[in-house]
């Protein structure tokens, strides 16, 4: 291995940029540094933030794996989180983060790892900055001992000097890398790329597993003799180098001290000189792979045909972006389009294409098509219209025109670029790093066209050949003789080499003329849309307005209206609720109004899609309070596509075959659903729980087999007969546009008035004290291992300021300690958190949990946290509790970033019905007088298990499959890594030895005899203890036996081991002490959810907080 190059005597940086290309209203300020070791970085100084970010980029990725352990980069990433020389604490970093507003995260691509953390940008409260003359803020000079970043920073950079890869957290978080597998084994995201990756050309690492699970990372290696940590050390030495990271710091302090920061903290990360990571010269799909076709069974019900041509890495070509063009044209969804023609025969759904990244050397352009039930019939006739297309593009040059239109468009939307928060800046910014963007261009190359490449469009158009791809058809029936199974994920498919005769017909198609291709395709008309007054009247004040006014109220029309003052960009939104209980009295009207939904946005796609690509967005929802539109983007053309929508969803033609496919399509989806990852299905049953009014997924799907076509003609008519206006005009606006478009609303829909008394009423049970209940399903995806825990503790249905604030304050200082010990030490499932839930009228606090163990286990280990957690609140200082109680404040003054956050927090406060929008103030003034034996006594009587007070809801969701259905073996393994980590007192612990002194034993058998033999013997021959130490420890073994084989997920039987509701597992509390009680009732179980709320107390509907009076403007004021 080379010798760190690092020079240690001068640690001055070299300046690569001082200046950067920036949108027009950006006023944070950029520098770009080289330290000696070659560590590129990238400073922002931005003097208004409150939040600051650093994220490093490391060039090296999942296909730099050794082969033989697929997934180490990805298990080294999450080794680097557990400790460092200088902080040994393994949660050290992340408690850090948290008691300053802030946390981290990482994710390992292909190329590159990346780390990224956010975190306050001042230790004080955020209101109690000065402000200079010119109205910012001014703290940019903290001292270190009192800025988060600087600790954040240091703390970080021990990630890459001298991270620890303690034995201790190996074996969890490795079962943490395998929980995070386990996870998406029935996502089909997961599963067809892995089966596309399967089926590449072998010798290039595309073809690879990146994830990693524990047999690749631990049992097979362990097999083989290996180290398991010391392959770790190994791959992060051998590839961790100094010059091959690209680290980016956001704060607030001076560009000069941030640069200071770096070279102290970061110039002591070793520097190997390593060469950039290329594969150049070898193409993920060969001869072999090329001119294939792939059949492969997903789990959902889903029809997709995917199209993967090889394409030249076009990194250095990102002034002319050639793909841009090409995608454009082939995904354009327009008249003209392979889409449009494919709609038009019932066929699609949906297209898009583009040319995908897949290592430096190396791409693909993909085709993706989301086919109907028709369309998976043809899909050899749908393949043969993309290369009719295809054709078409080649007869004539590239048209300059539609190349400027795109460019425009990229020059408009880089202007006029708004903030995004400080962690997505740093962390979408330091991969960019690695590419080869000019230093002053990292902020706008890959976002802006700037030149016409005719030839080289030219060139990418030669790649997309019929010789020159292969294809994946994705469908639950279609052949039906799949006849393989790929290793990793189980994916059923069959791949053959496409017929000679098809192959033919697309040679034929894509050489076909004007005269033997379908007059249907032709390429786009010029965009109407595209804006042309991007004029903004700028008139700076004091404090931005904290609320919109009230500027129309009437008998049936509520107009509310604030012109940006803050953003400055020439864009707005128009929410717009068509108020009416219709929409959800039944679960048929729900999807009667779903459907009607989908139609107006199926006609209007075409339409819409100029729109869209102009910066122009629409959105139509259904839900409790009615129908929503949203149109937002640029102003100028704002008023022509409201237009359009209202205009659709007024004379709307229900089309029997659009019908058909639309209602197949919505059947599906519902069907589907069921098939996500257990944790996404939770919040539907408790959210049906706990309204008063709300429907399943299974009501809707018992409902839509007898709607027709006619019985949507004759419901939407009704549905926007009668309705009231709510309106929300927002940005780049006047008052009379926002009453204009209101005008709009009324003068082409011509509602009734909706008397008040109609307005839907929102309410939700309230959870009796004492009360404990527990809602039970099982999951439908036969295969699904994880089970799910959704743990809901009730507070209230009327929340008051203070008691808000104390739940507020307790999900901030729970939220670090449930995830380090339900994920980290107790490794629970890769999926663990916790937060404060105020929603409607309901108040509380939730823990979920997703895990291969059952429910019953999770609600014992949750039980046995909460009890320990009463202790932590108890011995916690009073400056740490202070801390947590500025962190969250800091949090709530966090500065909106873009226009689009103000409007959705505006329009939540009005679509809840509280019109609270003054609510984080508030918050804050209730939060900071609050004090610790406050949160205790609130902990005590509202969420500690011995309360007699508290009220608790669980919702499990049960897999088919269970624990029990995972190999023995494994099992094994994890108890034998719990004797292991037992042992650790007495000294290093020798696994495989362990591993081999149990190789036959039968642990679950119930006999206990073979197990402690083998224990004797491993403690007495290979650790060399005495007899009489032996005898010691093996009796202890027999005490702590059967709470062993629990955390393993079995009984000693080998059946799942399950806790009760106070936490024990037979008699043995579930933190293995025997002290910890509880006074938790025994579970009542739910099994008939309409008569159970048809005996609860429901709560009051949803009020103004202050009379609506007092936020009017009715008459323009001079």
């Amino acid at each position: 291995m080379p010798e760190p190059l690092n020079h240690r005597a001068d640690t001055t940086p070299e300046r690569l940029a001082e200046t950067l290309e920036k949108p027009e209203l950006d006023n944070r300020t950029y520098r770009v540094i080289r330290l000696p070791n070659k560590l590129e970085a990238l400073l922002i100084h931005d003097a208004e933030t409150d939040k600051a970010s650093a994220a490093l980029d490391v060039n090296v990725g999942a296909f730099s794996d050794s082969e033989d352990m697929p997934g180490i980069a990805h298990a080294v990433e999450h080794l680097l989180f557990m400790g460092t020389e200088k902080y040994p604490v393994e949660n050290e970093y992340s408690s850090y983060l948290s008691a300053n507003s802030g946390y981290s995260n990482a994710y390992t691509a292909s190329t590159s790892t990346n780390y990224y953390f956010e975190v306050g940008a001042s230790g004080a409260p955020s209101n109690s900055r000065t402000s200079t003359p010119n109205g910012t803020t001014d703290d940019s000079s903290t001292p270190n001992n009192r800025s988060p970043l600087y600790g954040a920073l240091d703390r970080f950079a021990q990630f890459f000097i001298a991270p620890l890869f303690l034995e201790e957290t190996l074996d969890r978080e490795l079962r943490a890398v395998d929980s995070e597998n386990k996870k998406n084994l029935q996502s089909d995201l997961w599963r067809l790329h892995q089966l596309s990756k399967n089926l590449s050309n072998p010798d290039h690492p595309y073809h690879t597993f990146s994830t990693g699970n524990l047999d690749t990372l631990k049992n097979d290696p362990l097999k083989r003799g290996v180290k398991i940590r010391d392959a770790f050390i190994k791959h992060y030495q051998k590839h961790y180098s100094a010059n091959l990271m690209k680290l980016v710091v956001l704060g607030k302090e001076s560009l000069d001290e941030l640069e200071s920061w770096v070279s102290e903290l970061f110039s002591e990360v070793p520097n190997k000189n390593l060469p950039q990571n290329r594969w150049d010269g070898i193409s993920p799909l060969t001869g072999k792979e090329l001119g294939t076709q792939i059949f492969a069974k997903p789990v959902m019900d889903s029809r997709s045909l995917d199209l993967y041509f090889p394409y030249p890495d076009e990194e250095s070509l990102y002034e002319s972006q050639p793909s841009r063009y090409l995608s454009h044209l082939i995904g354009h969804e327009g008249p003209g389009s392979i889409l449009s023609l494919l709609k038009s025969k019932g066929w699609a759904n949906d297209l898009s294409s583009g040319s995908m990244s897949i290592c430096p050397g190396a791409a693909f352009f993909t085709v993706s098509i989301k086919l109907t039930k028709d369309g998976l019939l043809h899909y050899k006739d749908i393949v043969k219209v993309i290369f009719q297309y295809i054709s078409l593009l080649r007869e004539e040059p590239p048209k300059k025109w539609i190349h400027d239109e795109m460019k425009e468009m990229t020059e408009v939307e880089f202007r006029f670029r708004q903030k995004t928060p400080a962690s997505s800046t740093t962390s979408k910014l330091s991969p960019i790093m690695q590419k080869p963007y000019p230093r002053d261009r990292l902020l706008s190359a890959q976002h802006v066209l700037r030149k016409f490449d005719g030839e080289a469009i030219i060139n990418g158009l030669a790649h997309l050949r019929p010789d020159n791809f292969r294809i994946m058809v994705v469908s639950q029936d279609f052949p039906g003789n799949w006849d393989q199974k790929e290793r990793w994920y189980g994916t059923e498919y069959k791949n053959e080499k496409i017929p000679q005769d098809f192959l033919s017909e697309l040679e034929a198609a894509v050489r076909s003329t004007t005269h033997d291709r379908p007059s249907e395709l032709h390429l786009p008309h010029k965009n109407e849309f595209i804006p042309t007054r991007l004029e903004v009247e700028r008139k700076d004040t004091p404090e931005p307005t904290k609320y919109p006014k009230l500027i129309r109220r009437d008998l049936n029309v509520r107009t509310w209206f604030k012109k940006d003052d803050q953003f400055w960009v020439p864009k707005a939104t128009l929410e717009i609720t068509l108020r009416t209980p219709l929409t959800f009295t039944t679960p048929m009207n729900v999807m009667l109004s779903n459907l009607y939904r989908e139609l107006v946005t199926d006609a209007l796609s075409e339409y819409g899609y100029d729109a869209e690509i102009a910066g122009l967005r629409y959105d139509i929802m259904t839900h409790y309070l009615g129908l929503d539109i949203t149109v937002s983007g640029y102003n100028d053309k704002l008023s022509v596509l409201l237009e359009k929508v209202l205009l659709q969803m007024r004379d709307l033609e229900v089309k029997d075959e659009r019908f058909k496919v639309i209602h197949e399509r919505v059947t599906r989806g519902f069907k589907n659903w069921y098939y996500g990852s257990p944790y996404a299905q939770s919040g539907h049953y408790s959210r049906w729980l706990i309204q008063e009014s709300a429907w399943t997924n299974e009501q809707y799907l018992e409902e839509l087999p007898n709607i027709t076509a006619d019985d949507v003609r004759q419901f939407y008519p009704l549905l926007i007969r009668q309705f009231h206006i709510e309106v929300l005009a927002h940005g780049n606006l006047y008052r009379e546009d926002a009453l204009r478009y209101t005008n709009l609303v009324e003068k082409i829909l011509k509602p009734r008035p909706l008397p008040s008394s109609q307005f839907p009423i929102r309410r939700s049970v309230v959870l009796p004290a004492g009360s404990n209940y527990v809602y039970e399903r099982t999951l439908t995806d036969p295969a699904n291992i994880n089970h799910c825990i959704e743990y809901f503790v009730f507070v209230s249905s009327n929340l008051d300021r203070v008691t808000r604030a104390k739940l507020l304050l307790l999900g901030q200082l729970a939220d670090e300690p449930v995830f380090d010990t339900l994920r980290t030490k107790e490794q629970l499932g890769y999926i663990v958190f916790s937060s404060a839930i105020v929603q409607g009228m309901t108040a509380g606090w939730k823990i979920l949990v997703q895990s291969e163990k059952p429910p019953e286990h999770l609600e014992g280990r949750i039980e046995a946290f909460l009890t320990t957690f009463e202790k932590t609140l108890e011995d916690m200082k009073d400056d740490v509790f202070d801390g947590y109680k500025v962190s969250l404040v800091n949090k709530k003054l966090e500065k909106l970033k873009n226009l689009g956050q103000e409007t959705g927090r505006f329009w939540t406060h009005i679509t809840n019905e509280f019109f609270d929008f003054e609510q984080v103030d508030e918050d804050v003034v209730h939060i900071q007088p609050l004090t610790k034996p406050e949160i205790l006594d609130f902990y005590r009587y509202y969420i500690a298990p011995s309360s007699p007070h508290r009220a608790k809801a669980s919702i499990y969701l049960r897999a088919q499959a269970s624990a029990s259905d995972i190999p023995p073996l494994e099992h094994k393994a994890q108890v034998l890594s719990r004797i292991a980590q037992l042992l650790k007192p007495i000294g290093d612990i020798d696994e495989k030895k362990l591993s081999e002194r149990f190789a036959k034993v039968d642990m679950f058998s119930g006999n206990q005899a073979p197990i402690t033999e083998a224990l004797s013997a491993f403690l007495e021959k290979d650790v060399g203890m005495m007899k009489d130490e032996v005898e010691k420890i093996v009796e202890q073994g027999k005490e702590f036996w059967r709470q062993l084989l629990g955390t393993a997920g079995t009984k000693p039987n080998g059946e799942a081991a399950y806790l009760n509701g106070n936490g024990t597992a037979n008699g043995v509390a579930a933190n293995g002490e025997t002290g910890v009680k509880s006074k938790t009732t025994t579970p009542e179980k739910i099994t008939d959810v309409w008569a159970w709320k048809a005996g609860m107390a429901v709560s009051r509907g949803a009020r103004p907080v202050k009379d609506l009076s007092e936020y009017e403007e009715l008459e323009s004021k001079l």
